[in-house]
């Protein structure tokens, strides 16, 4: 049941394919035209465009052309006009030999949409052929004892031409022994047989001469002759007689040349040379007498050419047996030649398309004829293509078939098809017809670009030349041609205010990206865009990426001082009190670099002291400290040279010089610098005194507000003590001066410091520095409390 149920659908697709042909086809019934032979080339033979009902224009946009049985041009559609006209001049015989009525089928093709008009064209024969005797002159022996009415066969004469215009009549000269008898063999050929109307004497007469005329049906009719020879002999009263009047054989199309066709025996009861037969062809045509070989003893016909089934199908022979005594006996042979397998199918190709576009859907391809010169199951054929291609094979009439699309097609998947068109028969052993199509498909703008990263990161260092390549973006299309050519862009920015144009371009052609202007890592790290890559398809697709620059660092700034500032101005003193352990903080170098990375990793080097050995710098913090215990022989004023240095390729550094100024205690007068002292001893007198007066000025409000704190402080407590300190009964209590400071490390440092009173004076003392949990205070804070300090001293 499955099977049958599978079977069924098939037959009902094979059945709606064969109804939308006929429906398509059945506006168009077959018409027969009529020419006669040997008329002239460019004769009208009909206006196809009316019996068609097209319009000419549309007569030749759709590409009509006759195309005939046989492939030979012998009609010609004049497009222009729509008539259809002779190519040439017909010969009816050459084209249908003795075969009535003659007829040419032929057919227009017409594409897009298909069509077939089928037609006939009937050449009508014209009386152009005489009739023909195969010989001047046929010799009948007679005897003489022959009784009136006797039939003698005559052998007949040929004529190329048809119907009435062949052979119609026979007719001898008169004479009063015979007449002539035209005979109809059945088959519409016309053969003559004399008549003996009175008995022959040898004696009298042993040889008469007659004229024989073969006579036809044209207008005016044509004849043609032959000589009767009769020779009257002596009486042989028995005749040879054949076994069989007529034979039928078949002989195979492939029997070799000498192969045995038929044997053909005949008797006779005379004796002597009466009875001794010899065998002959009694009618032969050129055909007949190239094709079989017939033994005159033997009777036996044997094949002396290669046989044709598809040239001549069937043959027949007529043979005489004659007797010594020259009596004769006839009999026939048909012969039908069997039909071989052994034309292999033919594949005309009619129209061919290529390329075709992608992305469209069903589109014809090739429009072809098969044909196979056999016959039966011989001639049957079949037709098929490649099952794995996306094409289609549509029978129509006539053995036409379309090559067609199953669907849309893609380039980009397959851009070439060879298509084999296998033609195979029916027949044993199958012959079959190979034909290859191949069809290109042609490009489509159906895929945009693509990147090969939707984005990109590039790197550059600052400071680069101008028109610097800095690397590329590069995008693919797998269309073809145009459709694949790309041209690159820069998109607009998507930040207003980033100045894209004076920043990078792109090369259109290789998305190749050149950084326009030199970069400043400190004024732009990084900046991104978009980047689109067009191809030239129309219309045209395009997509797009993203690229980000990174501007790298570069080791283009040195190091600045931010503390102690060098601005030319009075340098600034670090006090130290002779009391100062090793490891003391004298003060800390602060230090920044605009650059980044380890081109901004500081490090602190001193290059000179006035006393080497006295002060040490910590390398990464920049903290200047006391490298030993400090003594009286120690100079009390100290110059150090700081360089600060990056570790940037190659290095950037700079330096800073500090003073510093050994005291006993913050009572002790501040004295300047020997640099200052010179400087003040070249200054201006005026200047001079008025620094004295604005100095004795400051120091006197100073001691003032210092007295009134102390007195103040007194009142509240009598008794006050800072870290274990002890301090007597006065104006001065003791506090906690913070002095921090900032740079690459910051740490924070609490001093402390007991300020004492008596009556003899006011003196500052340092305790040793305590050191607290928090050390993330900054430096400012020390520096404020050195100032507070200095303010103190009335510096």
């Amino acid at each position: 049941m499955e099977a049958g149920g599978d079977r069924f659908p098939k037959q009902r697709q094979v059945l709606i394919l064969f109804l939308l042909l006929g429906v398509a086809l059945a506006g168009w019934e077959s018409r027969r035209y009529s020419v006669t032979e040997e008329t002239e080339r460019g004769y009208f033979v009909a206006n196809l465009a009316k019996d068609m009902g097209l319009g000419v224009r549309e007569l030749a946009a759709r590409g009509a052309r006759v195309v005939s049985e046989d492939n030979e041009p012998r009609l010609q559609l004049d497009l222009q006009t729509g008539e259809l006209i002779l190519n040439e001049k017909l010969d009816r015989e050459e084209m249908c030999g003795p075969t009535d009525p003659c007829v040419m089928h032929f057919q227009v093709l017409l594409k897009n949409p298909l069509g077939v008009f089928r037609a006939e064209l009937l050449v009508k024969d014209i009386n152009d052929h005489s009739p023909e005797f195969p010989e001047r002159e046929m010799t009948l022996k007679i005897p003489e004892s022959s009784p009136p009415g006797t039939v003698f066969p005559l052998k007949k004469a040929q004529d190329l031409d048809v119907g009435n215009n062949n052979i119609q009549n026979y007719d001898i000269n008169p004479n009063s022994h015979f007449h002539v008898s035209t005979r109809d063999r059945g088959d519409g050929r016309k053969y003559p047989e004399l008549v003996l109307d009175k008995e022959l004497d040898r004696e009298e007469q042993a040889e008469l001469r007659l004229t024989l005329t073969a006579l036809d049906g044209g207008s005016p009719p044509r004849s043609g002759t032959a000589q009767v020879r009769i020779l009257v002999l002596d009486v042989n009263d028995n005749a040879p007689e054949f076994a069989q009047t007529l034979y039928q054989v078949q002989v195979p199309e492939n029997s070799p040349v000498g192969a045995l066709v038929v044997k053909v025996s005949a008797r006779d009861s005379d004796s002597g040379t009466n009875g001794e037969i010899s065998y002959f062809l009694f009618y032969t045509s050129q055909e007949i007498s190239t094709t079989f070989e017939l033994n005159t003893l033997s009777g036996e016909v044997r094949l002396i050419k290669k046989l044709d089934f598809e040239t001549i199908s069937s043959y027949e022979l007529d043979i005489e047996a004659s007797d010594g005594g020259g009596l004769s006996g006839k009999c026939s042979v048909a012969i039908e030649v069997v039909d071989v397998n052994d034309n292999s199918p033919e594949l005309t190709i009619s129209s061919l398309t290529s390329p075709i576009p992608e992305n469209s859907p069903e589109t014809e391809v090739a429009l072809f004829r098969i044909r196979d010169r056999d016959s039966g199951d011989n001639g049957r054929m079949t037709c098929s293509i490649q099952d794995d291609l996306p094409f289609l094979l549509k029978p129509s009439e006539e053995n036409f078939y379309t090559l067609v699309t199953s669907g849309a097609l893609d380039r980009e998947s397959r851009a070439e098809y060879n298509i084999t068109i296998t033609v195979t028969d029916m027949g044993t052993p199958r012959l079959k017809t190979e034909h290859n199509i191949t069809v290109l498909v042609s490009d489509v703008n159906d895929n945009a670009p693509a990147f090969t990263q939707t984005s990109y990161t590039l790197w550059v260092r600052e400071n680069n030349s101008p028109a610097l390549h800095i690397g590329s973006v590069s995008a693919t299309d797998t269309d073809a041609g145009a459709n694949a050519q790309l041209t690159y862009s820069l998109l607009p920015p998507q930040d207003p205010h980033l100045p894209l144009a004076s920043l990078v371009s792109i090369n259109a052609d290789n998305g190749h990206l050149f950084a326009l202007r030199s970069l400043d890592y400190e004024a732009l790290q990084a900046f991104e865009f978009g980047v689109g890559a067009t191809d030239r398809g129309s219309p045209a697709l395009s997509s797009q990426a993203r690229v980000r620059v990174l501007v790298l660092d570069a080791n283009d700034n040195s190091p600045f001082v931010l503390y102690p500032l060098q601005n030319g101005s009075a340098p600034c003193t670090e006090l130290v009190p002779r009391a100062a352990e090793a490891g003391y903080l004298v003060t800390k170098v602060v230090a920044v670099d605009g650059d980044s990375g380890q081109n901004a990793w500081l490090s602190y080097q001193l290059l000179k002291a006035t006393e080497p050995g006295l002060f040490g710098v910590w390398p990464h913090n920049g903290e200047v400290r006391t490298a030993r215990l400090l003594s009286e022989r120690d100079a009390p004023k100290h110059r150090l040279l700081v360089q600060v240095r990056d570790n940037g390729e190659p290095p950037r550094s700079a330096s800073v010089t500090l003073h510093v100024l050994l005291v006993d205690g913050f009572s002790q007068p501040y004295l300047p610098l020997p640099e200052a002292a010179a400087e003040q001893a070249r200054a201006d007198p005026l200047t001079v005194y008025l620094v004295v007066a604005l100095a004795s000025v400051s120091s006197l409000f100073l001691l003032s507000v210092l007295l009134f704190v102390a007195v103040r402080l007194c009142r509240r407590s009598r008794a006050a003590s800072l870290g274990g300190c002890s301090v007597p009964e006065g104006p001065f209590p003791g506090h906690l001066v913070d002095v921090s400071g900032t740079g690459t490390l910051s740490q924070s440092y609490q001093y402390e410091v007991c300020l004492m009173g008596d009556a003899g004076s006011n003196e500052f003392k340092f305790l040793k520095p305590m050191f607290p949990n928090n050390l993330s205070q900054d430096l400012g804070r020390k520096s404020e409390g050195s100032s507070v300090f200095q303010n103190s001293l009335g510096i």
